[in-house]
Formats: C-alpha cells, structure tokens, sequence
C-alpha cells in the first residue's frame, strides 16, 4: 500500500476502535492504563534490546549527543513511562464531567460536557516515552491514537505500542486505539495531515522542520508549539545564588529539551556581580556563551553573538547572554525573540514579579524557578501530549483534559420554541 492507502486503513480502524472507547466506562479505560504501566515494566528488557538497536542506528546517521541522550531509554526512565501511565490514571476522568449547567427561565436545562475529540494523530521525534504519554493520555480521554514516530526510534515505538496493545486487549477494549505507524515513509506525514474524515486533529510534536511541513500540509486542525527558544531574566533585585543554580539547572540539566534554557538576559545593574561567576560555572559545564558586545566585555570566553542567535533554540550545550536596561527591556526581548513556550524571572520584587508574569506572551512564566519545570508531570497532569504554543485550543503542556471538546446536552419538557 502507498501512504495514503496506509492511512486510510489505519484511519478507519482507528475510528471504529475510537467508537468502542469513547463509551467504555472511566473505570475500564484506568484498567488498561494500569495493564500497561505494569507491562512496561515487565518488557523493560525488551524495550531496553529494542532502543539499542535504535540507539545504534542514530550514531551511524551521526546524531548529536543531546540527540541521543532524547532517545535512550534507562532503566530510569522506563520507570518514569510506568508511573506516569499509573498518574494518568489516577486522575479525575475528563470524558463525561460537567463543565458547566444551569436552567433557563423557561425550564430548560442547559449542560456543557466533555466528549472525546476522536482520532487523534501525533507525529513526533526522538523521545520513545512519547509513545506511552500519547496513548495514555489518548486512553484516558477516551480518543484513538495514530502515532508516527522518527526513523531514529523506530523499534523503541513499535515495542511500546504493542506493550499498550495488549494492555487494551487485557481491559476488553480494541487495541487498534493505539496505533504506531510501522513505516518511516515520509509521505506518511503528509498523507495523516490531509486524512479528512479519518483523523479529527494532527499534533506534531518535533523540530521547526517538521512542525512546519506539517502546518503546511494540513487540511486538518492543527495544535503545535514551534521552537522551545526559553529565556531566564536576571533582576536587579534578583538573589544571586539563586538565579546561577536557575540558569545552570534550566540550561544544562537536559539541554537537548525544548524547555530548556537558550537565552540568559541579565539586568546591567547586577551583570558585573552575576555574570563573570555565572559564566564560570557554565563554562565548566561544558557551555559554549556567546553574548552582546557588554557581556563579552565581562566574560573572556564569550563569543561575540549574532542577531541569529536571538532567535535560536540549540538543543545544546550553547547559551546566548544579553545585558538589559532594565524589566521593561527583558520584556521586550523575550516577546520579539521568545517562542511563546516558557520564560522565567529571578526577582525579590514581588511588584516586577507581577510585571513579568502579565507581559511575557509565553504558555509557561515561571518566577524563581527554573524552566525545566515546564512538563505535564511535573504540573501534575501525569504527562503531556506535548507542549503548545498556540492560543487555541490548548495551551502549554497538555493533559488528558485537553485532548476533549465539548457538547451541549439541551434537556425540556416538551419545550417548543415560540
């Protein structure tokens, strides 16, 4: 079968698995949540056999090393796919719950619900956890899931995706909900985002490159987020101590992450006692600076930074530094530069706080904390579906609610309209 052909016959078995899951009860949906958490910790010697294979592919196509670090799957993290399956399912079941009621003065009562919004599609890259956060969290709102992961963790997926498949099977329900495209034929991706009829909504989840191929492509709705370019602005009033274990944390810690650090802004009036030792630590991190012309004259090592790298989200051990006069000026940065995903403040001064917090156009604004934080998990939502950027229909990391609309439920007495 060519690619559309694929996705025809993947899409109408979704939908139909998609019809049976919808109506399963919230109780039988956690039950195959629970399956699979356990599942995944049973196969992790399998998983763990199949990301070698995977992880010896992507250093024969060269791959960096944040690159890699995306895809490996540890023992760690294995655990970390488990848990986050049993999180999701320990949430209050969104499909169903009652967003708003109330009665008309004619008598009619008038309900906004939560349904599921379908057949979800999610093309993304690298990370394999992916694959169970996306059919977790599609289980839990009751949506079917076509999934198409990257060449580079091709055999991760799939042994994921039948770890998932027969947790639903387990829980009486079509494992057809969960499906991992077994092709990495690029023609899948165009072929998914025009599947009208078939798939409800597309969520790309990857590099510029392959948000906007698919952006471009699409017939269908589309939720995404761009580039993670995060900033962390220094105060004046900012705690010093604190603000460089922030930057170290949101830069270093995983760098090859979309919500980690890529622009430091730092307030002139504290850049001569903040930078020359923040840079130090950085360095030694193995962090490549590259700064404007008044943080290369505090800092040796930096490389003089180009207007690209304002604009930059390196996945990397890189960091552009820029000196600001001042909140209004950081604010100004992070919104002609920043792409709306996460931005942080150090500050003392609850008042520039606030200031910060109401103009940066980002999903995510953090104050004292680190933009790591920006993660489905760590909101509480037991994982994402991904992180968008957009203003509609989600924003920031998105749970099991976000991936539900919503119906109108009119009941009356007989009630005609005059």
């Amino acid at each position: 079968m060519d690619a559309k052909q694929t996705i025809e016959a993947l899409g109408r078995a979704a939908r139909a698995a998609e019809g049976r899951l919808a109506t399963a009860t919230g109780a039988q949906r956690d039950a195959a949540l629970h399956h699979a958490a356990a599942g995944i910790r049973d196969a992790a010697a399998e998983l763990q056999a199949a990301n070698a294979e995977d992880l010896e592919t992507a250093r024969d196509m060269d791959l960096s090393d944040a690159m890699i670090d995306r895809l490996t799957l540890t023992d760690k993290r294995i655990r970390a796919m488990a848990t986050a399956l049993e999180q999701i399912a320990a949430q209050v079941d969104p499909v169903g719950e009652t967003i708003a009621g109330y009665n008309r003065p004619n008598g009619l009562r008038i309900e906004k619900r939560r349904v599921p919004i379908g057949v979800v599609g999610i093309i993304f890259e690298s990370r394999p956890n992916v694959t169970a956060d996306a059919g977790g969290l599609c289980i839990k709102s009751g949506n079917a899931c076509i999934l198409r992961g990257g060449k580079e963790a091709l055999r991760s997926n799939l042994a994921i995706a039948e770890v998932l498949g027969d947790a639903l099977e387990k829980a009486g329900l079509p494992r057809q909900a969960v499906t991992m495209i077994g092709t990495t034929d690029r023609a899948i991706v165009p072929a998914m985002a025009t599947a009208e009829g078939l798939i409800d909504v597309i969520i790309p989840r990857g590099g510029h490159g392959l948000i906007r191929a698919v952006v471009q492509a699409a017939t269908l709705p589309v939720i995404k987020h761009y580039n993670g370019n995060c900033h962390v602005y220094v105060h004046a009033a900012a705690d010093l101590p604190m603000a460089q274990a922030i930057i170290l944390n949101a830069k270093c810690q995983r760098p090859g992450v979309c919500n980690a650090a890529e622009t430091l802004l730092v307030d002139a009036a504290v850049a001569e006692a903040f930078l020359p030792g923040a840079a130090k630590a950085l360095l030694k991190a193995g962090v490549q600076l590259r700064g404007c012309e008044r943080t290369c004259g505090l800092v040796d090592a930096a490389m003089a930074a180009t207007d690209e790298d304002w604009d930059s989200e390196y996945l990397d051990l890189i960091l552009a530094i820029r000196v600001v006069d001042g909140l209004e000026e950081a604010i100004d940065h992070i919104n002609a530069h920043g792409s709306r995903h996460t931005d942080a403040i150090v500050t003392a001064d609850v008042a520039a706080a606030e200031r910060f917090v109401a103009a940066v156009d980002a999903s995510s604004v953090m104050v004292n904390a680190s933009t790591r934080f920006a993660d489905g998990g760590e909101y509480g939502l037991g994982a994402e579906i991904g992180i968008s950027t957009d203003k509609l229909h989600a924003r920031g990391p998105m749970g099991a609610a976000d991936l539900t609309t919503y119906k109108w439920i009119v009941t009356g007495n007989g009630h005609i309209r005059q």
